[in-house]
C-alpha cells in the first residue's frame, strides 16, 4: 500500500488536521474505500505474466 502513489491533484482528499498542522497522504493510506482495489489492480499488473504459473 505504502507504494503506491496518491496522484498530487487527490492529496486533499486525505487530508486531515492536528494541533500541529495540516497533513495530506502522498503514498495510499489503508482505510480509504477503493484503497484494496487498487493495490489489487497493482498486484495484477505486476505479476502479469505470472499469474496461475508461479503465483496462485
Amino acid at each position: 500500500y505504502n507504494q503506491i502513489m496518491v496522484k498530487e491533484e487527490d492529496q486533499f482528499k486525505t487530508a486531515f488536521t492536528t494541533k500541529w498542522g495540516t497533513y495530506a497522504y502522498k503514498k495510499m493510506p489503508f482505510g480509504l474505500s477503493n484503497s484494496g482495489a487498487t493495490f489489487q489492480r497493482a498486484m495484477d499488473m505486476a505479476f502479469k505474466g505470472f499469474i496461475n504459473k508461479i503465483v496462485l
